[in-house]
């Protein structure tokens, strides 16, 4: 599995995030991870890992995203364009990995594939900022 299809599932559970409270996170990981298909145990590990990470920092991911974009503040944003950010700025500030072009760039494909018309260039212009 590449690194594209790896951060897509980690958008994925990190979205679904939103809608179930966090003592129930553990259970939907496991719960999604069982039904993706043929996955390996690093990548297994390696999504749970980045995922939990994420989640961890949400706060601090926002106070940095709240601090960037101008009258639009996390709460006005839509849960597709808040997620792909979060992910972004978290792989951009803590993920040596990952380059910050890659990961603004590849925040933008999730957004054409995720979000609306306007999502590419708003997740573009907030990382920009952040970048």
């Amino acid at each position: 599995m590449g690194r594209r299809e790896l951060r897509e599932h980690i958008f994925r559970l990190v979205f679904r995030s939103e809608f179930h409270p966090e003592e129930e996170m553990k259970e939907q990981e496991g719960f999604y991870l069982e039904n993706i298909g043929e996955i390996t145990d690093d990548n297994r590990e390696y999504i749970q890992n980045k995922t939990d990470l994420i989640l961890e920092k949400k706060t601090e991911l926002d106070d940095r995203i709240n601090a960037a974009a101008d009258r639009w503040k996390t709460e006005r944003m839509t849960t597709v364009d808040l997620t792909i950010i979060r992910l972004a700025v978290y792989e951009m500030v803590y993920d040596e990995d990952v380059p910050t072009g890659v990961a603004i760039n590849e925040a933008v494909e999730l957004a054409k594939r995720y979000g609306t018309d306007q999502s590419p260039a708003f997740v573009n212009g907030i990382l920009a900022k952040l970048a």
